[in-house]
């Protein structure tokens, strides 16, 4: 039985389509490309049989153009570029395809076009090689082109393309842009194109501002236009004929961004020649003497940035040799040092931003230049030392309408006092001359005075300085340091006799009993005044004792300082360090200051500062101690002393060995027994160094070891506390003991060696002096000789026999046993040139003056 159902139709399900387009929908936005054959467009221009059809060719092209409006895509790259080479090749005889050509170049500034997020990667090469070809068609004869492809790189590179919607594509981003001309070697080929473009200034202006832009932040491309020879390239050509002044500023900032992005020394390199350093002459003695605009003041400064930046990489630059530097010189020195050159005859500097830049730059390129010894005399002649300490003296609060604010007088204050710690040790006669020492230290006077004046503490060189005079006292001070440390017996008496020792002791005093907590200028300056005392009282008895009371009690209250500060950061270690020195070169050897120092416990406080400090600064210190020892009174300070733990001072010195050792990689046994008995003393890189064959006149490793670890300074300190009944020692620190006692056996023996051949070379030479000199002394020689003979023979009355022969000549005075010839010395072959001919002395008998024969010698 059927029911009705079954015989019912089936319903039929309609097919819907799951992908809808916006085409589809009717809301389609941005613009559609439509496909364009550029395959048949290379035949067309490229097939023999149409290659005369020239507008065929132009209307193809045209075509092209207005399909690709919004740009390229990058999967055409390489066709596009087909039909670029090409008209490239036809520009010279027919100049119909320059207009289209010079469209598809402006086509080429717009972003290329990808129609996957792969096509950057993919066509990434392609796209370079492109770039590149960009590049390369600077070679076409024609002016619109050439603008035209300048225009486009730097649209390209630098400019933000419009986002346009375009179906089914999608535009490179601006990094992709940018790191396709890095990589391409665009840059490289604009500025080889310059050879080109010599007459032709408005499109050689164009490849500049390309160029310009093209290194303004890029160090690839900046290192790929020095392959090119760029800096020397642009830089010699900087001053051609042009009228508006863009080539020079376009140049100059080219050169500006070489220097900040690229290689500065490859560019110093490339500017070091006559050439580009007579350019960089005369385009900043024009811009001084002849601009008088804020614009030309800027160029002006950035000129002498670029012959600076040239004499710090380049010290042997040709500035000498082009007049360069004797300009710069005047230059730095016409306003406080009159001059009649006509360079400077009609010049005014102002006080605006731009001079005053003007002003401490040409003070920093002096002292660049400095570093040639032949700028020297420059600088002498030019009294640039006076012109620099025209600005050491008092700073006041207020300036005339034309004079220089008391801020930029105090910034350009410090500028001339760092130069001047620079140059014044160049310039010895000239600090002499304009009486530096004595402005110095009234200076240095003033800044500790009580005077009203508050620093602005501006830049550099102004740093901390703010509300006080800190800035002035420091850079005073360098300069002083500087002097001090030549080690001139003129410059330090003069010194002295100013009476610099009492007064830096006097700031020195106030300083250490100041309440106030330290900085690290404050630090600074406190290591500077502690190593001008040293310097100055180094080796001199008397200037030792003007150190006196005062000078004790100074460095007795800094060694009294908290050891923990050592490693703040601050710079306590280096204030330590210059206390120990200043102990070493003002107290030490002067007896006076040595029991004042004892007195007050100096020797207690530098134990307790060896314990406590770190281990660098042990050699120091030991060094300075062993030379305390001389004193015997100061023996029982270090066998009295305690420390840490009860510990004693011998006790210490054992246990700075033993570190010392372990450093080295002495082998011991477990309480510090001897390993290796045949070399006891030997570390791993002596071993490893093994023994080597040196010259006479390089140390031993022996002497070398004694200078490089402080084993010879502890061993020298128990030979004056004693080796035996020490206090205070375990059983390794016995075993160590009697080690050190025992180390001179191996190595101070050496030494003991060579300073009796030493001493035994001084002895003779003495004795030759003293015969030849004296003829009394001489005979008693020659009769110490003759009795020294006498006793040599076997027979005592030889002399009655038959036989002898007498052996001495009659009438010789000579001390020496003699042979047959006699050596004479004569002036050195480099000296005289030609090699000098003396007489030989014959001892045979009847051998006359005329007979004699001749040697060289």
């Amino acid at each position: 039985m059927t029911t009705a159902t079954q015989f019912q139709p089936k319903t039929t399900i309609p097919v819907v389509g799951h992908l809808i387009t916006d085409e589809d929908m009717g809301i389609q936005q941005g613009i559609k490309l439509y496909p364009v054959n550029l395959g048949r467009t290379v035949k067309l221009l490229t097939d023999p049989h149409s290659a005369s059809l020239y507008e065929r060719h132009i209307h193809s092209m045209w075509k092209v153009i207005r399909h690709f409006k919004n740009g390229f895509l990058m999967k055409d790259l390489v066709q596009v570029f087909k039909i670029l080479n090409v008209c490239a090749d036809r520009v010279g005889e027919h100049e119909e395809y320059i207009e289209p050509m010079c469209e598809v170049l402006k086509i080429c500034s717009l972003p290329f076009l990808k129609e996957k997020s792969s096509d950057e990667t993919a066509y990434s090469q392609i796209a370079v090689e492109s770039i590149s070809q960009l590049g390369y068609l600077m070679r076409v004869p024609s002016n619109a082109v050439r603008y035209q492809i300048c225009k486009s790189l730097l649209s390209f590179y630098s400019e933000k393309a419009v986002d346009e919607q375009i179906v089914g594509f999608k535009q490179a981003s601006e990094s992709y842009n940018r790191a396709v001309i890095e990589r391409s070697d665009v840059a490289e080929t604009l500025v080889k194109a310059l050879a080109l473009l010599e007459d032709e200034i408005d499109i050689k202006l164009e490849v500049l501002d390309a160029l310009q832009h093209l290194s303004a932040f890029s160090s690839i491309n900046c290192d790929k236009m020095l392959q090119a020879n760029a800096a020397s390239r642009i830089c010699s050509r900087m001053l051609d004929p042009e009228t508006t002044g863009r080539l020079l500023f376009r140049s100059v900032e080219i050169l500006w961004n070489l220097l900040e992005n690229g290689n500065k020394s490859e560019v110093a390199k490339q500017l070091n020649n006559i050439d580009c350093i007579s350019v960089l002459r005369d385009a900043f003695g024009h811009q001084i003497t002849q601009g008088y605009s804020h614009y030309d003041r800027q160029l002006r400064n950035d000129l002498l940035v670029i012959a600076t930046m040239v004499a710090v990489e380049c010290p042997d630059a040709p500035f000498i040799e082009t007049g360069f530097a004797k300009n710069l010189i005047l230059f730095s020195t016409f306003q406080e040092i009159k001059s009649h050159n006509a360079l400077v005859k009609h010049l005014k500097l102002g006080t605006n931003h731009e001079d005053f830049e003007l002003k401490k730059l040409l003070m920093n390129t002096i002292v660049m230049m400095s570093k040639d010894s032949n700028t020297i005399p420059l600088i002498s002649d030019g009294r640039v030392l006076l012109a620099l300490f025209s600005f050491v003296r008092n700073n006041e609060n207020i300036s005339g309408p034309q004079d220089w604010s008391p801020a930029q007088f105090e910034e350009l204050q410090l500028h001339a006092m760092a130069s001047l710690a620079s140059l014044s040790p160049l310039c010895v006669d000239d600090y002499m001359t304009c009486q530096g020492s004595t402005r110095l230290l009234l200076l240095l006077e003033w800044c500790v005075s009580q005077d009203d004046f508050g620093g602005h503490g501006n830049a550099f060189h102004g740093s901390g300085g703010r509300g006080n005079k800190r800035a002035q006292m420091r850079y005073c001070l360098h300069i002083i340091r500087s002097m001090v440390s030549l080690g001139d017996d003129g410059i330090n008496q003069d010194m002295v006799d100013q009476g610099a020792i009492s007064q830096t002791i006097n700031i020195l005093n106030n300083a250490c009993h100041s309440q106030d907590e330290d900085d690290s200028i404050d630090l600074e300056i406190q290591c500077d005044m502690l190593f001008i005392v040293s310097a100055l009282c180094e080796g001199d008895l008397h200037r030792k004792e003007l150190f006196g009371n005062q000078g004790v009690d100074v460095v007795l209250q800094y060694l009294k300082t908290n050891p923990k500060k050592i490693t703040s950061g601050l710079g306590h270690h280096k204030l330590m360090l210059a206390t120990v020195d200043c102990i070493w070169c003002s107290v030490v050897g002067c007896y006076m200051n040595e029991d004042l120092f004892l007195e007050g416990e100096g020797l207690f406080l530098m134990l307790d500062l060896l314990e406590a400090c770190p281990k660098n600064m042990h050699n120091l210190i030991l060094g300075c101690i062993l030379d305390l020892c001389e004193n015997p009174k100061s023996i029982h300070h270090v066998m009295t002393w305690r420390g840490v733990d009860d510990r004693t001072a011998p006790s210490l010195f054992v246990e700075i060995w033993r570190k010392e050792e372990a450093e080295m990689g002495v082998r011991r046994g477990p309480l510090g027994t001897i390993v290796d008995t045949s070399q006891p003393l030997m570390g791993l890189l002596q071993e490893k160094q093994g023994v080597i064959s040196l010259p006479a006149h390089c140390p031993s490793q022996a002497i070398v070891d004694v200078s490089e670890n402080m084993r010879a300074k502890i061993y020298a300190l128990f030979c004056k506390i004693g080796f035996g009944d020490l206090p205070g020692l375990t059983t390794e620190d016995q075993v160590t003991v009697t080690i050190i006692e025992r180390y001179d056996f191996s190595l101070l023996f050496q030494m003991r060696e060579n300073h009796r051949q030493k001493e035994k070379s001084i002895r003779d030479w003495h004795d030759y002096v003293a015969r030849v000199s004296n003829y009394e002394v001489l005979k008693d020689s020659k009769r110490r000789m003759d009795s020294s003979i006498e006793a040599s023979r076997n027979q005592t009355r030889y002399r009655e026999l038959e036989l002898f022969h007498s052996t001495d000549q009659p009438n010789l005075q000579t001390t020496t046993f003699q042979g047959r010839h006699v050596t004479v010395n004569s002036t050195p072959l480099e000296l005289t040139g030609a090699p000098v001919v003396m007489p030989v002395v014959e001892k045979d008998k009847g051998v006359t003056m005329k007979e004699k024969t001749t040697i060289i010698v």
